[in-house]
């Protein structure tokens, strides 16, 4: 248990996440969308945890209870301190962290990117008055330009790279003009939306109590826990984190966002359900995907309706041509908020109901500048087939 200068709420009731859910729209969404399908398709019920993509749901598990350790720790918030101290602006702020979303998504994929610079964020609004919805829906979509520049950037990218057989390099070359031109398009927008109105820290108070060997515990297991995951074994890795934290510090793991796994679980069974019906599927055969710009305006629109990383998997039974696909599907991660799981990572995280407007408004124009840069770049330029 953690002594009394550890910075964890002692009181934290188990599963408090799970009631939060009663409040998530998406939620009761994805429930109501279930309900109609077991209705219409009985038969297939029990082969509703084999849709589940248990290794990414035991990967997200563990992130969650490291990033959850790290904010328990009481280190962002003295982290929050020593960056406000040097951020003079709302806009310099901004800039600041969609920056660093956007360069660690590239290394440490879109999801782990989040899980680090939200929890950041989120302790840096409450010593200063910065716009934390906001910030976050930036952020959400920093991780999905920066990861498209890179194989391990993201699900999507991981796939598509083992199925083109091309090299690290070439794919991160092929990639590279689309993520500098929507870097610099958002870093414009960036600090176009946000004030150039001084920071000045409201809270006055000393750091709270730093918990080091739950924060240095936390730390040391980052690096194993990705190498581990990495190779297939995201189960073992995290039953491991979770048995260290248990051990540790076993309220670390009440105050851990259970609920997102929930709905995560919900989602792969929803969307693989969806795409595997017989309408969904003749009209994707009736798409004539041979045709390039065929294939990525219906990589952009399928990234809408079932996410970026069912999209692609789809798109890949019609075609072998990555490079469009590439350029597709990571351009579908903006607009509407399934068009990428980090999108509802970051929305499930800002803990606003109104966090979804605030995205769409965004995102949705976003996602029109992305298309026409992907499409000048692919076919104006000739990337389609470099």
């Amino acid at each position: 248990m953690a002594d009394s200068s550890s910075p964890i709420d002692s009181k934290t009731p188990w599963f408090s996440s799970f009631a939060a859910l009663k409040q998530d729209r998406f939620f009761w969404i994805l429930l109501l969308v279930l309900a109609g399908l077991a209705v219409a398709q009985p038969q297939k019920i029990p082969g509703y945890p084999r849709l589940v993509d248990w290794a990414t749901i035991a990967a997200l598990a563990g992130l969650l209870t490291l990033t959850q350790a790290v904010e328990s720790s009481g280190a962002l918030g003295r982290l929050g301190h020593w960056l406000v101290g040097r951020m003079s602006t709302e806009r310099i702020a901004a800039l600041c962290l969609v920056s660093a979303a956007a360069i660690l998504s590239t290394v440490l994929t879109n999801d782990v990117a989040l899980f680090v610079v939200v929890p950041l964020t989120l302790g840096l609004c409450r010593i200063a008055p910065l716009p934390a919805t906001r910030l976050i829906v930036f952020e959400a979509l920093a991780v999905n330009a920066g990861s498209a520049l890179t194989p391990i950037g993201n699900p999507q990218n991981l796939f598509l790279w083992q199925l083109s057989g091309s090299s690290f390099a070439e794919f991160t070359w092929h990639m590279a003009p689309l993520v500098v031109v929507l870097s610099v398009l958002l870093l414009a927008l960036t600090a176009l939306v946000f004030a150039k109105t001084p920071l000045h820290v409201e809270d006055r108070l000393p750091d709270g109590p730093l918990d080091r060997p739950l924060l240095l515990t936390a730390l040391a297991m980052y690096l194993p826990f990705l190498v581990l995951t990495d190779r297939g074994d995201a189960a073992w890795a995290c039953a491991a984190v979770a048995t260290v934290v248990a051990v540790l510090r076993p309220r670390v793991l009440a105050r851990v966002d259970w609920g997102l796994l929930l709905v995560f679980v919900l989602m792969f069974i929803d969307l693989r359900l969806v795409a595997g019906l017989d309408a969904v599927q003749g009209v994707i055969g009736g798409l004539g995907l041979a045709d390039p710009m065929r294939l990525y305006g219906a990589g952009i629109g399928a990234s809408q309706l079932v996410s970026n990383v069912p999209a692609a998997i789809a798109l890949a039974e019609y075609s072998r041509d990555w490079r469009v696909m590439a350029y597709a599907v990571n351009v579908g991660g903006f607009g509407w908020m399934v068009g990428s799981l980090a999108n509802l990572i970051a929305l499930r995280m800002a803990n606003d109901s109104r966090a979804w407007l605030s995205f769409h408004l965004y995102s949705l124009p976003f996602l029109m500048a992305a298309a026409a840069v992907g499409f000048v770049l692919l076919f104006a330029l000739g990337r389609a087939g470099s």
